[in-house]
Formats: structure tokens, C-alpha cells, sequence
């Protein structure tokens, strides 16, 4: 076995393969930008050398400084995890002409499966079913808007190169071609360094199921079940679950087979995955293959018992397979919530920033249930503007879909991140999703469920209830700890009353806390009765209750008069006052936020790539007034209304923080 690997990449993928390699005694070396040099990954390692300045066109994707680092260190092996160099045949051929093994497929299974164009021509000619599309290269946006009306619309734009959503559009009329061409183009260029695209038919109401493949050198090729990967944003996958609630076992065994089939013809070893559209009749259409280990493969590792990446490397050591494709079983269920850095309530934009908190929930790993986090960051760490926004991949599993979706709530009301935007609250709102939670979603939730952006959870009556009563009961422990330290003798020490009034969201909840040794009984006033306990003392910034025999966890932040509450999608302020405090706060004047109608505030840390307005310019509702990048992706900023532009505060190469002013209108 290798004695020593080096890992091509940054961040949890780099940790994720780092954990296998040390489990099989195998040494590792990181590789790291001026951006990285306190990253975990970096940490973690045996080893770690310095490849160059943060952009990753500067050093991760620099094939000669990666290389120059494996001579340096003298790495047997390299594992490219996935984005940067781990679909790129250049650096597959450069590590064989040095001798070096590449933990993945041949080079020659990367140019063909690589390159969307070309894999689609093979698909076709390997029996498998594709979409409707056009597989030539496009030179201009002209050319681009012919092809798109001979396909009919809705058409996707894609970089061949592509993945992980970037260099992507979906456009349903000429307009948006033009400008999804270039936007594109630009993308694709900036993240894989090749801007060719395609343009192919969108498939509406699709679901996204993808195949996992894993082949040796042997002729040996199996299929590890399926991935539900329809919960996506801006075509970014955001949660995956295996197996697919969808899939009957025809359905997924005619895949699966398709798939090895189609491994098979471009000589395919070590772990892939074959991505398919399936529609609601359960036909299913070859979208592309990606030749590298997948973002969401644990939920796969979970369902199965196989670990991937140990695979990965004992298939590029040369040793067979020990799977046959009958020793492949399907157990229980899995999920994964990717933590994004950026901000749901500002339509998903980048976040960047320190960490001040970050506290994922214990992992744990029982017959009955099993919670594991893989991550690359850690308290204290930043996160930068440079790289992709995913931070953390939360996954659960249980003996069933409803256990593992039950355990993915516990685990996110558990996770505790501070200091950046970020999607955690989101990830719970679709876990109590009704089209989630049956599985009857596509590949348009987000669009179609959450059409004006994601504005936060109002929980139900009863949720309200449950959390009035925890709180309640918080606060009483609070108020009796204030008592004890503010008197100084028995008989001075302030009463704490058991009359309180619980306001949140609008909702108003007058009742009664008795309490006990074991916990409190709160009464409410419609004669509604919540048994409370819980081991929280003031100051937890995670409250772990037990409300009525089931789990209820809170993430507390002391305010005036109450807390800040955070659950299951949901950020309150909530107040616990006295009767008479009610009456008089009800008297309040509440605050107006100040008027921005007038300005374009920059909705994240980026650069301005370019401004298509000037000052005195007459724009109309949805035009395009300038596009700012960060995190590798272009963002167009439209007007939302009609107006006059007054003044121009940025040019293109400017970079602005969050809430810098862009421009102002009349």
C-alpha cells in the first residue's frame, strides 16, 4: 500500500480523504494558499507546503506548483478530492509521466467523461438515454440564441468543463440566452479554465437522481445505489438523501446497469457517478458523469457500509474490487445538509467573515442512529472570498427516511455557527417541509416554494406553544439565579412570580410556571398543560429540553426582556415579562428601519466585474444595473423598480463590503 498521498485540494474534502488515509496508516500532505495557512486541512496533515497567493488560478489549479510539492515530499499518491485539478487529463498525464499514481479514473475516461459535449456523443452511442440538445461548440451568443429556438425553450446553458452549478443559466427566452451565454462563458473561464458551452433542452419538473459507480482495473464494475439530489439552488445541490424516495427497484437497477455499461466503454476505474433527470413517469435522461469523488458521497458511505475513498485508493494501488455487485445492500436512510456561507435572508448571497462560533453537534455512530459532520473549518477560522461557500456537509442516518429526516432536525437546531451569514435555518425549514417530508419534490422546490427568497419560518400554534413553555421555564431559572445573587439574606432575596406573558412572532401566551425538582409544569391560559425539563443554566447557548417526552432544542441569546430564539427554521425575539410589563411594553413605539429604496446596496463582499449603467440613465424594473463576483460566481444586480440613476459610488475592479452603496436614483 502507498505509504504517503497528497491531497490536490483545500477545506473538508481534504480532511474527509486525510481521516481515511490515517485510518489505513497512510501519511498525508496538504497543500495550502497564503488564504489556507491556518486552515484545518492544513492541520491535519502529516505534512503541508505552501503553493502560492489565495486565488485559486494562482495555486491550487497551478498543475507545476502541485507537482513541484509532490517532489518535494516525495507522495506516492495524490487524491484530487473534487473541484480544481480532479477532472483535468493534463494533470492526470503529468502525474503518470512522473511516475506518481492518481487516485481516480485514466486520463483517458477524464477527456471523455470530463467534457460534457463528448460524454453525451458516448452516452448515445452506449445505449444510454439522453436529452435533447446541441453538442457542438458555440462560438457567439448569436449562434447561441439559433440553437435555443431550433431546441425550444426552456434551454440550459452549460460549461463543458462545468460542475458544482457553476458556468451554468437557465434561460426561457432570447434575452436571457445573450446574457447567460456570456455570464457563462465567464465562469467557466474564471472556475475551470475553459469557457466552451453547450446548450441542451431543460427538462421541467425534473427530480435529479444520480448513480454511484465504482470500477478497478480488473473489469470489475459495480453500482452503490442511488442519490436524491433534487433539493437544489441556482442548480447547487443543497440537500441529498439516499436512497431516493422515488426510485422504484426496475427503475434503479436499469440505471445502475446503464451507468457501469457506460463506465465500462470509456475503461472506467475507481469511484464515479453518472448524473440522470428522471421525470414524474420515471423515464430518465444522462445528464453527464463526473469522474471524482461527489460532494454528497456519504450519504451512499452510510447507506452501505462502503467507504468510498478507501476504495478510491486501494482500486488506484491496483488491488481488485472485493465487492461483487450482489454483496451491494441498501440499509436504512440517509441525508446531508450542506452549511453554506451565505445569507438566506439576502437571497443566498456569498458570506464572509470569522467565525466567532462554531459548534457542530456531537457526531455519533449507533445501530440506531448516526449523525457525522464532515468540515473543513473550525472556531476562530475564516472563511474566505476566494473559494466555494460550502464549509460543513451535516449528515444522519436512520433505520428509515422519517428517522433520518427526524434526526437531521435535532442535528441542525444543535448546530451552533456565529460570525457569518449562513443556511443552516433554511436547511430546517425544508426538513418540515410537506413536499419534502412525503418526497414528492423536483428540481424547481426552491424556485416554486420559496419564490420571493427565503424569509425566515413562522412556526405553527403548536410549535409556539412548545417554545413558550420552554422558555418559560428558561427564564424562571434565570430569574431565581438573579434573585440569589442580587439578595443577600433569605428574607431580602426578590419573590419569582409564576405569572408570565410570552410574546413572539405577534403571538401572545399568558400563563403559569410551577415548578419542581425534576422540571416545571407550565399552564396556559386556554387550560393547555407542557411538562418542561432540561439541564440549561443562563449563560448555554444551546438549550437541550425535554418538552411533553419529545426533544426540543433551542439556541438562546440573552436579550432585554427575553431571549433571541432559534429553531427549526425560526429566529424569534421573544419576550417573558410579568403581566404588568406586558401592559406597559404593548405601549411601546416600535423602531422604523431606515429608507434604502433610493440606493443599491452591494449584497455581499465582491468585486465588481462591470457596471451597465451611468449616471442620469432611465432603468426599468428588472434591468440589469451591474454584476458583482465573489465566491467564483457572477451575481447580476436588477433594479426593482423603474427610475433614474443619480450617482455611480463603484467601477469595475472596485471590491465593496456588504451594504457598500453601488449606485443612488433620483
Amino acid at each position: 500500500m502507498f505509504k504517503k498521498i497528497l491531497i490536490a485540494n483545500r477545506g473538508e474534502i481534504a480532511c474527509r480523504v486525510i481521516k481515511t488515509a490515517r485510518k489505513m496508516g497512510i501519511k498525508t500532505v496538504a497543500i495550502y494558499s497564503d488564504a489556507d495557512a491556518q486552515a484545518l486541512h492544513v492541520r491535519m496533515a502529516d505534512e503541508a507546503v505552501h503553493i502560492g497567493p489565495a486565488p485559486a488560478n494562482q495555486s491550487y489549479i497551478v498543475i507545476e506548483k502541485v507537482m513541484a510539492a509532490i517532489k518535494e515530499t516525495g507522495a506516492e499518491a495524490v487524491h484530487p478530492g473534487y473541484g480544481f485539478l480532479s477532472e483535468n487529463a493534463k494533470f492526470a498525464e503529468a502525474l503518470e509521466a512522473a511516475g506518481v499514481a492518481f487516485i481516480g479514473p485514466p486520463k483517458g475516461a477524464i477527456e471523455k467523461m470530463g467534457d460534457k459535449i463528448t460524454s453525451k456523443k458516448i452516452a448515445q452511442d452506449a445505449g444510454v438515454s439522453t436529452v435533447p440538445g446541441y453538442m457542438g461548440l458555440i462560438a457567439d451568443a448569436d449562434e447561441a440564441v439559433k440553437i435555443s429556438g431550433e431546441i425550444g425553450y426552456p434551454v440550459m446553458i452549460k460549461a463543458s468543463a462545468g460542475g458544482g452549478g457553476k458556468g451554468m443559466r437557465i434561460a426561457w427566452k432570447e434575452d436571457e440566452v445573450r446574457e447567460g451565454f456570456q455570464s457563462s462563458k465567464n465562469e467557466a473561464a474564471n472556475s475551470f479554465g475553459d469557457d466552451r458551452i453547450f446548450i441542451e433542452k431543460f427538462v421541467t419538473q425534473p427530480r435529479h437522481i444520480e448513480i454511484q459507480v465504482l470500477a478497478d482495473g480488473h473489469g470489475n464494475t459495480i453500482y452503490l445505489g442511488e442519490r436524491e439530489c433534487s433539493i437544489q439552488r441556482r442548480n447547487q445541490k443543497v440537500i441529498e438523501e439516499a436512497p431516493s424516495p422515488f426510485l422504484d427497484e426496475a427503475t434503479r437497477k436499469a440505471m445502475g446497469e446503464q451507468s457501469c455499461a457506460l463506465a465500462a466503454a470509456v475503461s472506467y476505474t475507481s469511484a464515479g457517478t453518472v448524473e440522470f433527470i428522471v421525470d414524474g413517469d420515471r423515464n430518465f435522461y444522462f445528464l453527464e458523469m463526473n469522474t471524482r469523488l461527489q460532494v454528497e458521497h456519504p450519504v451512499t458511505e452510510l447507506i452501505t457500509g462502503v467507504d468510498l475513498v478507501e476504495q478510491m485508493i486501494r482500486v488506484a494501488y491496483g488491488e481488485k474490487l472485493k465487492l461483487k455487485q450482489k454483496d451491494v445492500k441498501l440499509t436504512g436512510w440517509a441525508i446531508e445538509s450542506r452549511l453554506y456561507a451565505e445569507d438566506p435572508y439576502r437571497g443566498f448571497l456569498p458570506s464572509i467573515g470569522r467565525l466567532t462560533k462554531y459548534r457542530p453537534p456531537e457526531e455519533v455512530a449507533k445501530k440506531s442512529h448516526v449523525v457525522r459532520n464532515d468540515t473543513g473549518v473550525y472556531e476562530g477560522g475564516e472563511i474566505s472570498m476566494y473559494y466555494d461557500p460550502m464549509i460543513a456537509k451535516l449528515c444522519t442516518w436512520g433505520p428509515d427516511r422519517a428517522a433520518a429526516i427526524e434526526g437531521m432536525r435535532v442535528a441542525l437546531d444543535s448546530f451552533e455557527v456565529e460570525g457569518i451569514g449562513h443556511n443552516l435555518p433554511f436547511c430546517s425549514a425544508v426538513m418540515d417541509h410537506k413536499k419534502f417530508t412525503s418526497g414528492n419534490m423536483t428540481t424547481a422546490f426552491i424556485e416554486e416554494e420559496f419564490p420571493d427568497g427565503f424569509q425566515g419560518v413562522t412556526l405553527s400554534k403548536a410549535a409556539q406553544k412548545r417554545v413558550a413553555s420552554a422558555v418559560a421555564a428558561m427564564h424562571r431559572v434565570a430569574e431565581i439565579r438573579r434573585a440569589r445573587i442580587s439578595g443577600t439574606m433569605d428574607n431580602h432575596r426578590r419573590k419569582v412570580g409564576k405569572d408570565w406573558v410570552v410574546t413572539m412572532d405577534g403571538a401572545r401566551f399568558d400563563l403559569k410556571v410551577k415548578a419542581d425538582k425534576e422540571g416545571a409544569t407550565v399552564k396556559h391560559s386556554d387550560g393547555a398543560k407542557h411538562r418542561v425539563s432540561s439541564d440549561w443554566v443562563p449563560g448555554k447557548s444551546l438549550a437541550v429540553l425535554d418538552v411533553d417526552g419529545k426533544p426540543l432544542v433551542l439556541k438562546i441569546d440573552k436579550i432585554t426582556s427575553g431571549f433571541r430564539v432559534r429553531t427549526r427554521g425560526a429566529d424569534m425575539r421573544v419576550h417573558i415579562r410579568t403581566p404588568a410589563q406586558a401592559e406597559l411594553a404593548a405601549l411601546m413605539i416600535e423602531k422604523v428601519a431606515p429608507d434604502t429604496s433610493k440606493l443599491l446596496l452591494c449584497p455581499m463582499p465582491g468585486l465588481i466585474v462591470k457596471v451597465d449603467v451611468a449616471a442620469g440613465d432611465e432603468v426599468q424594473e428588472g434591468q440589469a444595473l451591474c454584476t458583482v463576483e465573489a465566491m467564483k460566481m457572477e451575481n447580476i444586480l436588477r433594479a426593482e423598480r423603474k427610475g433614474v440613476v443619480s450617482k455611480i459610488n463603484a467601477a469595475a475592479g472596485d471590491n465593496l463590503a456588504v451594504d457598500d452603496v453601488i449606485m443612488e436614483f433620483e
